[in-house]
């Protein structure tokens, strides 16, 4: 089996651990790094437009990542195939996105309006490359980005990073 149809199916098997916590995959790589070959999985709350702006008590706690790593690494030591089939021994990291997350989808940019963001497309827009305010929406494919009294229309399609800024 070759290493990314293994990291799929490992996919698939994080999904369905994730979700039975009331979670949601964010990502998960399979990668060596100076320790070693690692399995980082990022796990998310759901979020639903109705709920409006991302609350405090909607963050992903280290209980949460303990349950799922705990309850995965199980799973990928009992299931045969499963964890042997990455072909490697491995160290398995779940966590959160972070404070400074990624935002990949429209519903990223629609959940954290208000915030503050930097975004790095990969053709000008207006003239620029890169972003640096406040997510003030999202409308018809168009990221809504609020720079001093500017407000920037960025396509989404365009967008080659996007993350969240550290607010104290």
């Amino acid at each position: 089996m070759s290493r990314e149809a293994a990291v799929e199916r490992v996919r698939e098997a994080a999904i369905r651990v994730t979700a039975s916590h009331g979670l949601e995959l964010f990502d998960l790589q399979f990668r060596r790094e100076s320790i070693g070959w690692v399995l980082r999985v990022m796990v998310d709350r759901p979020w639903q437009e109705v709920d409006g702006p991302d609350r405090p008590d909607q963050a992903v706690g280290i209980g949460d990542c303990q349950h799922v790593s705990h309850d995965l690494g199980t799973l990928l030591d009992v299931e045969d195939d499963l964890g042997a089939a990455l072909g490697q021994a491995y160290t398995l990291e779940v966590s959160s996105p972070g404070l400074d997350r990624p935002l990949r989808h429209e519903a990223d940019y629609r959940r954290f309006t208000g915030r503050l963001a930097k975004i790095v497309t990969s053709e000008p827009v207006e003239g620029q490359t890169s972003f640096a305010g406040r997510l003030s929406g999202f409308d018809e494919g168009h990221i809504l980005l609020t720079e001093g009294r500017r407000v920037h229309r960025v396509p989404l399609g365009g967008v080659r990073r996007a993350r969240l800024e550290v607010e104290f």
